[in-house]
């Protein structure tokens, strides 16, 4: 511990231990008011940056050394936090126990759907693997390094109007078969930024955007995210494909393998369509009831279910999917508990910004408090938010669902060293959309963001984290 050394710092310190003093009264006998907790956390500061970002930061860095021990890690770290909230600052819906369960009650849909998305798309995975349909793309796909990037294009596609975790899944099960199990860190990765990326211009296709949508932002003022995402995935896609076809390339003529089937495709696509359908309803009808239960993960297990008896999940991936999923909720309500309350101004260099910090940062926050802001330009923050998150494998949902099929994947060293091509392709589709469409901020949308806690400002439907 660092002990005063003059008179100022002695001050500070023995305002400190007052405000201390003050906000654990706060806390153990509820005497003290919210304001003067509050205060208390607002000088709990280590250089200038608050305590919880530089707990945070240690729980990140601990992912990224201790690869083999994340769900340990983001516990534990999570578990810090809520310790240090607890006992000093509190949370931004009140102090101690009780603003511990408002946060939670806000945040509780969001990761409920999240835990239903990841868990139940591993055994969509797995029934569109025991299809055969996956055996079959051989016919179709060029038997070099092209057909490594065709698979990227069909990723990329079909993230713009399925979920994200669904086309990321579709894609490396696929990559798993055509490859004979051999795919390559940096080619996973290009695999989840095809699914983020693929979403960033379609209102249906991500979180982030549906968001946007919700409060008022046109669809067509994100459509323009499309041509930053086309040329990212072409800058990523081409070195990713290479080092796939070094590393195990393509089989080059179709296995034998028992008939496509039919029934378990049927079944992949009710899932798919119970995700997108109760998006829709959702979101378009019964807005005032999205925050209050998880339609979408339901909507998912439901359809599962139903078709159990025609074909049986795979429920032996549930045990290690439910641990992979649970290490992801944990980073995010680690996420949601930051004193995020402001943003830089809206300019393309804070956009920018913006998609490094999504890839260690919840972009679902990010994004609520730049709808509340306004002022910027929707197209370019969607990208920037959206494919951000690809540049680390935990920085999205599809990254932890792939790397719960790959766990070699789970390495941040790993990921950001066969990876380099996707900040390189972030970077480029970013100066693309900038010299192409520019900076074109917005006005404040027309349905303004309620003014509640930032938390709750998500929408129910993740079409995409």
């Amino acid at each position: 511990m660092n002990y005063p050394t003059n008179a100022g710092s002695a001050s500070a310190w023995a305002r400190r231990v007052l405000l201390l003093a003050t906000a654990i009264m706060a806390l153990g006998y509820g005497e003290v008011s919210w304001a003067a907790a509050t205060a208390a956390a607002n000088g709990l500061k280590m250089l200038g940056i608050p305590v919880e970002f530089i707990l945070f930061a240690i729980t990140l860095l601990g992912v990224a050394l201790f690869h083999h021990y994340t769900l340990q890690v983001a516990l534990g770290g999570l578990a810090t936090i809520v310790a240090y909230k607890l006992a000093l600052t509190g949370f931004k819906d009140g102090p101690g126990v009780a603003g511990l369960a408002a946060h939670l009650h806000h945040e509780w849909v969001i990761l409920a759907n999240l835990l239903c998305l990841l868990v139940g798309f591993e055994l969509l995975s797995r029934h569109f693997e025991r299809s055969h349909v996956p055996e079959v793309l051989p016919r179709i796909l060029p038997d070099d390094w092209k057909g490594a990037f065709m698979l990227l294009v069909l990723v990329w596609v079909m993230s713009g109007f399925l979920d994200n975790i669904a086309a990321a899944l579709i894609g490396a099960t696929v990559a798993g078969t055509v490859f004979k199990h051999k795919v390559h860190i940096g080619y996973l990765a290009a695999i989840v930024a095809a699914s983020n990326a693929g979403g960033a211009g379609s209102v249906v296709g991500d979180t982030t955007t549906t968001m946007m949508w919700l409060a008022g932002v046109s669809p067509l003022d994100v459509l323009a995210a499309y041509l930053p995402a086309a040329v990212a995935l072409v800058v990523f896609g081409i070195p990713a494909s290479l080092q796939q076809q070094r590393h195990a390339p393509i089989i080059k003529h179709e296995p034998r393998h028992a008939p496509v089937d039919w029934a378990r495709v049927a079944i992949v696509g009710v899932i798919l369509v119970s995700a997108i359908g109760t998006n829709v309803v959702v979101n378009l009808n019964f807005k005032h009831l999205s925050e209050s239960f998880p339609f979408i993960g339901s909507a998912v297990w439901i359809a599962l279910l139903a078709c159990a008896p025609v074909r049986k999940p795979d429920w032996k991936l549930v045990p290690e999917a439910f641990k992979g999923s649970i290490f992801l909720l944990a980073l995010v309500t680690c996420a949601s508990m930051m004193p995020v309350e402001t943003l830089p101004p809206p300019t393309w260099h804070s956009s920018l910004g913006l998609g490094f910090i999504s890839s260690v940062f919840d972009n679902i926050p990010l994004t609520a408090l730049a709808l509340k802001q306004g002022g910027y330009d929707w197209a370019m923050l969607a990208y920037a938010v959206g494919f951000g998150g690809s540049m680390i494998w935990f920085g999205s949902s599809s990254g932890v669902a792939v790397s719960n099929l790959y766990p070699e994947a789970k390495s941040v060293w790993q990921w950001i060293r066969h990876g380099w091509h996707i900040p390189l392709g972030y970077v480029a589709g970013f100066v693309a959309m900038l010299m192409v469409h520019g900076w074109q901020p917005h006005e404040q949308q027309k349905r303004v963001v309620p003014a509640a806690p930032i938390s709750s400002l998500a929408p129910i439907a993740l079409a995409a984290v």
